[in-house]
């Protein structure tokens, strides 16, 4: 563990991490969930420790008392040795209370820790922490645009977590002073992006969004110099989103084991690209961001499973994945894909301004999300991510601003651009969390992996795969109904 504090009252606490530069860091094995289990593991070996000393101090007393009788018995002086015994068992006792003293502090601080979290939640839910729709009005009342501002990640986040407090205030505002709105969003509990997303699909008019089967054609193979660094990697997601529709890279990292031939894949997925209409036969497109947020990828996992066996990726090998905005939603739902899992080992998990909260990947599995404080996209799904030894969040909170002439898309803080030079960044930390998570980025693609930038990075054979969503299924025509002729006068109207 990084290290921990004491407070005024003896307590032993974690150490929240410091920003390093323009970086804010959370999770890993600096985080403070992962130090809290360490000092719980800890306060759990110092259980074992106090039982022991119990029985010291019993067995003590015991022999205290059986020296006392001899002594009353034979007259002898046994004074000094009784004393010896008595400042014995004190002492261990004092040890004793002490070590369980700071066990129950460590598990004091770990329910008071636990309660925040909860409070927060809960206020945040409740409109009562951050007042982002208000926030969020003046500032496009004002002419801003979202996406320009730093906070405007966290706004987002916490617009989508309040969805439960609008719709119950909307609920009572027939009632004056109603206090339905601010119960509806304290009970309510997380958004359920899911649900919304997958009712969305099914209004009329919404069907083209609707996830559909993904077909996978490989597209070109060649051989170039790859940087595996983290800036190098989410890199090579640029040229897939500019030049290609619906593209993706399958990177072969050969490694050489004791005289056999083993390899470490990497799978790049980029970001949405603008369907011509959405939901067309792009399947990351708009109607992409659905597949994602709503199915967990259901039809572009299959997909990804093929690029890779087509490329020659085995059973049981290294897997990374990377992926920016929509492409590392996709990215991450591999890390929580039983039927992907079954097959390869993913080893590792890189996501740059991508709304990733909502995921759990599979235990082991390490992922490293980079987000930016004036990118709303990380938020919109209205879940922090998770805190936790194998999972690192990195908000980059330096202001960046559109260049003149450049289309803003959706804001400066989601550029690929300056998500790459935010991943240098991290390369280059000493920060704990960020040293173990680009190890472990090394570890899962070996020693041919090595990270070297420029001419001299090592040639790899990268595959190109073109996926390809299936045509909206053809309405069957609708059944002429023929009149039918009147069997009788009345039925024709006769009378």
């Amino acid at each position: 563990m990084p290290g921990a504090r004491t407070h005024g009252d003896g307590a032993i606490l974690p150490v929240e991490p410091a920003p390093d530069g323009v970086m804010g860091v959370r999770g890993g094995v600096g985080g403070i969930s992962f130090q809290f289990e360490e000092l719980l593991a800890g306060a759990n070996a110092l259980d074992g420790v106090v039982r022991e000393l119990d029985a010291t101090v019993t067995e003590i007393d015991a022999v205290r008392r059986e020296l006392f009788l001899t002594e009353l018995r034979t007259f002898t002086s046994g004074g000094p040795a009784l004393a010896a015994i008595n400042d014995g068992a004190q002492g261990a006792g004092q040890v004793r209370d002490a070590i369980r003293a700071t066990g129950e502090q460590v598990r004091a601080s770990y329910r008071e820790y636990e309660y925040t979290e909860a409070l927060n939640a809960i206020t945040l839910r409740a409109g009562l922490l951050h007042p982002p729709l208000l926030e969020m009005g003046v500032r496009l009342g004002q002419g801003g645009l979202a996406g320009t501002q730093l906070g405007d990640r966290d706004r987002a986040e916490q617009l989508v977590a309040q969805l439960p407090l609008m719709v119950g205030s909307l609920l009572g505002a027939a009632v004056p002073g109603s206090l339905l709105g601010t119960l509806t969003g304290v009970l309510a509990g997380q958004t359920d992006v899911r649900a919304i997303l997958r009712a969305m699909v099914e209004l009329p008019g919404m069907a083209h969004l609707k996830p559909r089967p993904v077909t996978v054609q490989k597209v070109s193979t060649t051989e170039e110099p790859i940087d595996t660094s983290l800036p190098g990697l989410v890199r090579r997601a640029e040229p897939l989103h500019s030049g290609g529709e619906g593209e993706i890279a399958v990177i072969k990292v050969p490694q050489d084991e004791g005289g056999g031939t083993k390899s470490a894949w990497v799978v790049v997925i980029p970001g949405t690209q603008k369907g011509a209409p959405p939901g067309g036969s792009n399947p990351i497109d708009e109607g992409g961001i659905v597949d994602a947020l709503a199915y967990d990828s259901a039809y572009l996992t299959p997909a990804i499973r093929k690029a890779l066996r087509e490329a020659g990726a085995e059973a049981g090998e290294n897997v990374v994945a990377v992926g920016h905005s929509q492409g590392g939603v996709h990215a991450m739902n591999l890390a929580a894909n039983k039927a992907f899992l079954a097959e390869f080992d993913l080893k590792y998990v890189f996501t740059a301004g991508s709304p990733v909260g909502g995921i759990k990947p599979e235990p082991g599995i390490s992922s490293l999300h980079l987000e930016h404080s004036q990118d709303w996209v990380p938020g919109c799904d209205g879940a922090p991510n998770a805190d936790t030894k194998d999972r690192v969040t990195v908000t980059l909170n330096n202001p960046v601003r559109t260049v003149e002439g450049e289309d803003p898309g959706l804001g400066p803080g989601h550029k690929l651009k300056n998500y790459a030079e935010g991943a240098e960044l991290v390369a280059a930390s000493s920060e704990p969390s960020l040293t173990a998570s680009t190890a472990a980025l090394a570890g899962a693609l070996g020693a041919g992996g090595a990270a070297v930038a420029g001419s001299n990075a090592p040639r790899m054979t990268v595959t190109r795969f073109k996926l390809t969503r299936e045509s909206m299924p053809t309405p069957a025509p609708a059944e002429r109904v023929r009149p039918r002729a009147p069997e009788n006068r009345s039925e024709a109207g006769w009378r």
